[in-house]
């Protein structure tokens, strides 16, 4: 006999069940960052997105009408948020452990895919991820660092004259200059000399208190 169409009794088809909503849009934001890590900026496609997320072109298009659009909120839905500035009591401590936040945001797998991206490509499309970074990893680090600042002005352990904006754009902008520039992965011990050869002179008040003044140095200065 031929045979049917029919299934074996008990025997199930296996069916890939369809996805909707905020589950498809997940899984196609990440589809596209895996794509950032392993064919970059220029090899990245909706295609070729759309294959990694298992669905159709279509329903990437209809999200979002280019890959400037997907790739911006791919980055911007997945960078690591960073939330409260550190209270250790004293303003060295904490901006050390505050500098281990952001650097692990400059590193996280979004972090690294933005990077990527600014570096291939061109300098109008630039400009759309410069707010990203912007946005998800400058301004809230400016922002930690003020509170971080503020708190030590309020303590005594620095003068009132820091709380300024430049001050507060030192650390993200030596930390994005030297890894791009100089290819720094900001270890600990790196971190913890730019808090006491740069942030603590900056910082430092007169009658401060030995959280910022002392000779010790951020806990991160042990590290072999």
């Amino acid at each position: 006999m031929g045979s049917s169409g029919w299934k074996a009794a008990g025997e199930v088809p296996s069916v890939t069940p369809r996805r909707r909503g905020k589950v498809l849009e997940c899984a196609i934001l990440d589809a596209a960052l895996e794509q950032l890590g392993t064919v970059g900026w220029s090899g990245l496609t909706m295609e070729g997105v759309a294959a990694g997320a298992q669905t159709g072109k279509a329903a990437v298009y209809r999200r979002w009408p280019s890959k400037v659009d997907l790739v911006a909120d791919a980055l911007r839905s997945s960078m690591p948020s960073l939330d409260g500035a550190p209270d250790c009591g004293g303003v060295r401590e904490d901006l050390f452990q505050l500098c281990r936040a952001i650097r692990d945001t400059f590193f996280s797998r979004p972090g690294l895919a933005l990077r990527s991206v600014l570096h291939e490509c061109d300098s109008a499309t630039a400009e759309r991820f410069h707010a990203v970074i912007m946005g998800q990893v400058v301004e809230p680090s400016v922002r930690l660092i003020r509170a971080v600042v503020e708190r030590g002005v309020a303590r005594g352990e620095v003068r009132g004259d820091a709380i300024d904006d430049m001050v507060f754009e030192v650390i993200p902008g030596l930390m994005m200059y030297r890894s791009k520039v100089c290819g720094s992965e900001w270890g600990d011990r790196e971190i913890a000399e730019m808090v006491d050869r740069v942030m603590v002179p900056l910082l430092r008040s007169c009658g401060a208190a030995r959280g910022v003044a002392g000779g010790g140095r951020a806990t991160g200065g042990a590290e072999p």
